[in-house]
């Protein structure tokens, strides 16, 4: 059986006592719609939907449902084999095998036409387009509704039968003999009623003129002129000037006369690709990307490649160009459109226009004037070929648009700094800096340099150029062009970061002026979101920060965040910037050095009105929002009460300037929310105290320490132990500087809480009673408390039991004294981990009067502390099954309150009692969860920690050999710290055999008694 859609839709039969090939039309109108609807998308499934869609459109009826059931069995029983039409899930599929489609034929025929035609093989021109054009049978689709669809399909089929037409007639033309004659009528009957199809015009002047007709030839084409000029506007097209002058000379020709060329003097087909780049390296899965995207079948595929200036754009695009050359065999054109070019103004869509019509031959006079006729005849002359466009540098979408063909043979490759995003239908490939890999055999190959390959001149090289293939280009050319210039010697040039662009130019190749282009046209634009980026971009160069958003950006231009966030998204449409995370944006590392240079001339356009230090406004303005953030997240993540009061209060150096600040600052909706952010502008904070922390400049000084003392709680609560370091000496730094005893003394205990989280309890001690010593010379209470209690919690953890007693009942005094009942919990909580030593029941106990203190006042922290100390007590009793629910409840309490120390520590325990139970599976999935999470904060004492459990699961496996290794990674990371109790069972289950009886070929005693450090950690 075969299937005829050219034409109305029938059913050809070749069954048993039927004719062959006998055509059988498809009764009814539903029936027939329905069949062209599954041939349309023959062998894939067709929704039930658009099945309804196609046989009653909108109007639907309620029985439509049962309705199409009905004409499905109809069909089946038309088909040779009903299994030919299955139901599946989402609708219905006919399949049809190989040839039985008359348009798979007729395609099949089409592409075979036109590699003849190409080839000039006119005797197999001619026998193929025969063999097609005999299945066309009239309009494809005729007599169906137009709810039914394909109008598209129709149009495509009736296009191909032209072109076959066209290319039987060059072929007959070029043959010649006596079928010239025939050609007459039939020729003059097309001209009638194509009335704009030049190449009939022209094929039908060639066939009167070579059968002795020349006055009607050239009748022929004084009509044709008469028609285009007074319609359109428009000269005839070269072919038919060509066939007008072999007619005027008397000129009959042959040998591929009937081509659209004509014989003497073919127009060539435009091979106008620069050279393929030399130093063409890497990006190859990037390459087949794009090969197959332009070599896909469906409308003149496009491809846009974006990214940076000086990102190797235009180098991919050529490579990949010359690749796919001949596949393209009617021509390759290259036009830059100077969308980023120093010294040029971008191309206009009409001038695009025009340049690429005159590329393909078109005269200067026969170009319409109006812009939508230009892109017209454009897409007119490309439709029938197959050729390549490469638009490089395109400023928008809308140069763009009107240079696409619309055909389906032409493939085109756009670059752009912009990702082209309004340009409908183009495959992205948005281009980052090369491998550091890639750098290195760019920068080897392109400078010639023997020796330089894995050198760490070369290495520091690839770093200080950004991986830029710009910036490594012309690093090689100066290489190569200054033999007696060492790469060591340019890396230290360029390592001065003040002049990096500088040696970053090498005759027209620079990367300061690839950069300028896009910020200078933003700073001189007429828009104001262009404007506000330009002034955003220098922001961002007097700050230099990691990363930046949007809040702080308002702040910083004085513009509101709906304006900073167009003026953001202005600088990623011209790659100025990156965009790290959803609202995180971040410059490549040679646009700051740019964006650092543009703030400097702007700092000292500024110098010559206000004053020399005019980039302070800049930094005063940053220094100010973060403290005032930092007070937004402190007030959400602590307790309310004397910790909180006493942290916001100012000391006497730290100015209270940035109040004035908060109240702009929206309080955060919960402690999710603030850690979320102090995630997020954590690194920033940590930049700016580093780089201004000696600032001999008092206020920033001042304002380094507000912003220390006020963020230093999340940086502990999230157990940022790096991050605390940094923080913590500069804090110190400040205070001492400016002569702040209070914040000398926020510094030591904060220093003392880091010394605490990485297992280091004697630093952390001296820090903690020196800071006391202060705190008691200033008389106040409060903190006075906080340091016993922190005091009684290292204590107890160096094993000096009856002074931490006294230290924690001391601390137990003033929190009474101060009505303090959170303070009062806390030490509740470590008089009961004091006591667990010699007596687990009266530590559970304590812990139990903590977690009613913490109930009582809604203290998230005191309630989760209080069921791991209960837990851990219940271990110690040798209880795990008592022990996990109480695990279990402290993690569900803690839950986003982002409490690292408590975190890690009730994970320990969590792991220990399910080992304990013999539940290894989901010991060893929390114990993993608890190894990522320390590993991601560089935290080696919990990480240590939990290594030494991964070991005890792993040995319980079976696993001898892996335990070792996660036992030796444990020792290593805890040597040092004040962790004596692991360390030692490390070192017991590392020995041999015959050496300790906690050999790995014994079973050591169960580190039962082991707790980790007591939780909750020092109080803020």
């Amino acid at each position: 059986m075969r299937f005829g859609l050219l034409g109305p839709p029938v059913l050809f039969y070749d069954a048993q006592g039927v004719a062959r090939d006998t055509a059988r039309a498809v009764a009814g109108p539903k029936s027939r719609v329905l069949l062209t609807a599954l041939l349309l998308d023959a062998g894939r499934a067709v929704s039930v939907e658009s099945l309804k869609d196609a046989l009653w459109g909108e109007a639907a009826p309620v029985s439509a449902q049962a309705s199409l059931h009905n004409h499905i069995a109809r069909l089946r029983r038309l088909l040779d084999d009903p299994g030919r039409l299955r139901t599946v899930p989402s609708g219905y599929v006919l399949r049809i095998d190989e040839g039985e489609l008359d348009v798979h034929l007729f395609d099949a025929h089409v592409a075979e036409a036109r590699a003849a035609h190409t080839g000039r093989d006119w005797e197999r021109v001619v026998r193929v387009c025969t063999d097609a054009l005999a299945l066309w049978r009239g309009a494809p689709l005729a007599g169906l509704p137009p709810e039914a669809g394909g109008y598209a399909f129709a149009q495509r089929l009736c296009e191909a039968r032209l072109l076959l037409l066209e290319w039987r007639y060059d072929a007959e033309l070029a043959q010649g003999g006596p079928r010239l004659h025939e050609l007459v009528p039939e020729l003059a009957v097309l001209t009638g009623e194509y009335p704009l199809r030049e190449v009939f015009y022209r094929q039908l002047m060639l066939a009167l003129h070579r059968t002795g007709r020349q006055a009607e030839a050239l009748a022929v084409h004084r009509d044709l002129r008469t028609r285009l000029v007074g319609q359109l506007g428009v000269e005839p097209g070269p072919g038919v000037r060509e066939a007008h002058v072999e007619v005027l000379r008397g000129v009959t020709g042959g040998g591929g006369a009937g081509a659209p060329g004509g014989p003497d003097r073919p127009v060539p087909s435009p091979a106008q690709l620069p050279p393929s780049p030399v130093h063409f390296i890497g990006r190859t899965p990037l390459c087949e990307s794009l090969r197959r995207a332009l070599t896909a079948p469906g409308p003149h595929p496009t491809a846009v490649i974006s990214g940076m200036a000086g990102v190797g754009k235009s180098a991919l695009a050529l490579h990949v160009a010359h690749q796919l050359a001949e596949r393209f065999p009617d021509g390759q054109i290259h036009l830059d459109l100077h969308g980023a070019t120093p010294g040029m103004t971008p191309l206009t869509a009409a001038q695009a226009v025009t340049a690429l019509l005159r590329d393909l031959g078109t005269e200067p006079c026969r170009i319409p004037e109006q812009p939508d006729a230009a892109a017209a005849l454009l897409r007119s002359l490309l439709a029938p070929t197959r050729t390549l466009l490469v638009l490089d540098d395109a400023a928008s979408a809308a140069q763009v648009r009107p240079l696409l063909p619309g055909g389906a043979g032409c493939g085109v490759i756009v670059t752009s700094r912009s990702p082209l995003s309004a340009l409908d239908g183009a495959a992205r490939f948005p281009l980052a800096p090369l491998s550091d890999e890639e750098s290195a055999e760019l920068l080897c190959t392109a400078s010639g340099r023997d020796g330089l390959d894995g050198t760490d001149a070369a290495r520091l090289l690839v770093e200080l150029t950004g991986r830029l293939p710009l910036a490594l280009r012309i690093v090689a050319a100066r290489l190569a062009a200054r033999p007696a210039l060492t790469p060591a010697t340019l890396a230290g040039q360029l390592a001065a970061a003040d002049s990096r662009l500088s040696h970053l130019e090498y005759d027209d190749l620079s990367v300061r002026r690839s950069l300028a282009v896009a910020h200078d046209a933003l700073a001189a634009s007429e828009r104001e979101t262009d404007r506000d980026a330009a002034r955003t971009l220098c922001r961002i160069g007097a700050l230099g920060l990691p990363a930046y958003g949007a809040p702080l950006l308002a702040r910083l231009t004085g513009t509101g965040e709906p304006r900073t966030e167009a003026a953001l998204e202005r600088l990623l449409d011209v790659a100025l910037l990156e965009e790290s995370a959803y609202g995180r944006y971040a410059p490549h590392d040679l646009v700051r050095d740019f964006a650092r240079e543009r703030a400097g001339e702007w700092a000292r356009k500024r110098a010559g009105e206000r004053g020399p230090d005019a980039d302070a406004d800049t930094v005063g303005t940053a220094l100010h929002w973060y403290a005032a953030v930092a007070e937004r997240v402190l007030a959400a993540i602590v307790q309310p009460g004397l910790d909180l009061a006493d942290r916001r209060r100012p000391t006497p150096s730290q100015p209270s300037g940035h109040t004035a600040h908060v109240g702009t600052v929206a309080p955060f909706a919960g402690p999710g929310a603030a850690f979320a952010w102090g995630d997020r502008e954590l690194e920033n904070v940590v930049t700016l105290v580093e780089r201004y922390a000696d600032d001999p400049s008092g206020q920033r000084a001042g304002l380094v320490g507000t912003l220390v003392r006020l963020i230093f709680p999340f940086a502990h609560r999230r157990g940022r132990v790096a991050e605390m370091e940094v923080l913590g000496q500069a804090g110190l730094r400040v205070a001492r500087r400016l002569g702040d005893a209070e914040a000398e003394a926020y510094a030591l205990a904060d220093l003392a809480g880091l010394h605490f989280l990485t297992g280091r309890q004697k630093d952390a001690l001296a820090l903690n009673d020196r800071a006391l010593a202060i705190w008691r010379r200033l008389d106040r209470p409060s903190w006075i408390r906080r340091c016993l209690n922190n005091r009684g919690l290292l204590l107890d953890g160096l094993g000096r039991r009856s002074e931490a007693g006294e230290a924690l009942a001391r601390s137990l005094q003033y929190a009474r004294q101060l009505n303090d009942p959170y303070g009062e919990a806390v030490t509740h909580s470590h008089l009961g981990n004091l006591v667990e030593h010699t007596d687990p029941r009266a530590a559970i106990e304590q812990h139990r009067r903590s977690l009613a203190l913490g109930d009582e006042i809604g203290a998230v922290i005191v309630r989760h502390a209080a069921h791991c100390n209960i837990g851990y007590a219940h271990l110690r009793l040798g209880q795990p099954a008592a022990a996990l629910p109480h695990f279990e409840e402290s993690l569900r309490i803690l839950g986003g309150h982002g409490d690292w120390h408590g975190e890690s520590q009730t994970r320990l325990g969590l792991v220990r009692a399910l080992r304990l139970l013999g539940r290894s599976g989901r010991a060893a999935r929390e114990c993993a969860e608890l190894l990522g999470r320390a590993d991601a904060r560089a935290d080696r004492y919990t990480g240590g920690l939990a290594r030494h459990q991964h070991g005890l699961l792993l040995r319980e496996r079976g696993h001898i050999g892996a335990a070792r290794e996660a036992w030796e990674s444990a020792l290593a990371a805890l040597e040092g710290t004040d962790e004596q109790t692991v360390v030692a069972e490390l070192r017991a289950l590392l020995a041999p055999a015959d050496r300790s009886p906690g050999g790995l070929d014994d079973t050591p005693p169960d580190p039962a008694t082991w707790r980790p450090r007591s939780t909750p950690p020092p109080p803020s």
